[in-house]
């Protein structure tokens, strides 16, 4: 195998963290030198660094510790770069969903594209089912880039980007004139417990919660 020695960087208490722990096991499984850590500070040299779903800036000298460092984006790129690529992409409509894995630059998911896969939702999958499909594939990612590295050829971005904005709580509210039907794919994207969906009605704020009946 081309690599001995991988970081994992999840900064923050995300959706993510238990996926990188299952590639921090896998990993392991290939007698790879791993370490999972929670700050850009914490990173150690290592032949490769994944940043997965990181929110704080590594700095340069954090980031010429690995000879690669990769991120993980799910979107068309350069097409639909920036925050919530797959809630974004979701609330649209879209259930085929392109994952990328590519260098981490200083141009937001500028990098180059070293493997692109394609994710096929339902159309049914609530934000935990989406979530977990999401992580899958991002493992997948990771390994066989560790596996295939010396099959693989990094691609440049082609063509025009667009960027989509920071999702907030704020983008859970429901409109009151228009149908469960017509916003059931901005309820599939809402978090029950960190930023439910909501109505404003009356002079009152409205929580409203969705779960999947078994």
């Amino acid at each position: 195998m081309y690599f001995s020695s991988v970081n994992i960087l999840v900064d923050n208490q995300s959706w993510i963290l238990q996926h990188a722990t299952i590639l921090y096991n896998k990993l392991k499984e290939l007698n790879l030198k791993v370490r999972l850590v929670r700050s850009h500070n914490d990173l150690d040299y290592a032949d490769v660094t994944f940043l997965l779903g990181c929110t704080q800036i590594v700095s340069t000298e954090n980031l010429s510790k690995s000879k690669y460092n990769l991120v993980v984006h799910e979107s068309a790129l350069p097409q639909g770069r920036g925050f919530a690529p797959m809630a974004w992409q979701i609330i649209n409509g879209v259930n085929t969903i392109p994952i990328s894995l590519i260098d981490a630059t200083d141009k937001i998911d500028g990098g180059k594209i070293w493997l692109q896969k394609q994710m096929y939702l339902n159309g049914d999958e609530l934000y935990d089912e989406w979530r977990s499909i999401q992580g899958e594939y991002t493992i997948a990612l990771c390994l066989e880039f560790i596996v295939s590295y010396d099959t693989l050829v990094a691609q440049p971005q082609k063509g025009e980007a667009s960027y989509y904005k920071r999702r907030t709580p704020e983008d859970s509210e429901l409109d009151v004139n228009q149908s469960i039907a017509q916003q059931f794919d901005l309820l599939r994207t809402v978090d029950n417990e960190n930023f439910p969906a909501f109505i404003d009605y009356r002079g009152s704020r409205y929580t409203i919660l969705i779960n999947k009946q078994k």
